[in-house]
């Protein structure tokens, strides 16, 4: 039986491609660089915000000309992360059911703590019993530190825990902390990226996961 629900946040959760994508083109335009299309900046996200600007920011830059793009976006964004950002359609329906069932759920992102931590209590509230994004590198997914620590919070089995994300990393990090992933084809990704990293199951909308809870 499933006690516990792992979700990734962007992608899955939250459509935040509008915010990053603004929040992206602020910075880059700021420092006199090309702004970036949506599709690009969709391609570029799923390894964190460092990740995501290392990719948008032109090749060969300069170390500290990259350093203070990146504190623009970071600035930027933590101000501006809910501007345009919404839960997919039948995201708080499914969490809703999920809390009813008494199944315990967790997010897990590469996202900056503070900026999981803020949207979760921003658009979830009660409905989601622990929010981890990244203090410490070492805890950036694929790698499956803050899954662990999720699963030893609930005291829940591998066989108990299912993980649910939209991205080639998600399938990963699930594989990563030994556990099945289910893969989100409404996010970042479509169905096909997801079959080819090896995603246990896929679903198209929120509500099919209640139908894995077994």
């Amino acid at each position: 039986m499933i006690r516990c629900v792992i979700f990734d946040l962007d992608g899955t959760l939250l459509n935040t491609l509008d915010d990053l994508t603004n929040s992206v083109n602020f910075a880059l335009q700021s420092c006199g660089y090309p702004a970036r299309t949506t599709d690009e900046v969709r391609r570029f996200v799923g390894n964190g915000v460092i990740k995501l600007m290392q990719r948008a920011a032109p090749q060969g830059i300069a170390q500290s000309d990259w350093e203070v793009c990146f504190q623009k976006f970071r600035t930027h964004y933590l101000a501006h992360m809910t501007d345009c950002t919404k839960p997919y359609d039948g995201v708080m329906e499914l969490l809703a059911a999920l809390k009813h069932r008494g199944v315990k759920t967790a997010v897990v992102s590469n996202k900056l703590h503070a900026g999981v931590t803020g949207l979760c209590a921003d658009f979830f509230g009660g409905l989601i019993d622990c929010a981890r994004g990244v203090e410490d590198e070492n805890e950036r997914k694929p790698a499956p530190v803050n899954v662990l620590r999720v699963m030893e919070t609930f005291g829940v089995s591998r066989e108990e825990t299912l993980y649910v994300g939209d991205s080639e990393v998600d399938v990963q990090t699930a594989s990563n902390a030994g556990l099945r992933c289910i893969g989100a084809a409404w996010g970042f990704r479509d169905r096909a990226a997801l079959e080819q990293a090896g995603a246990w199951r896929i679903i198209d909308a929120p509500q099919q996961l209640t139908e894995q809870l077994v």
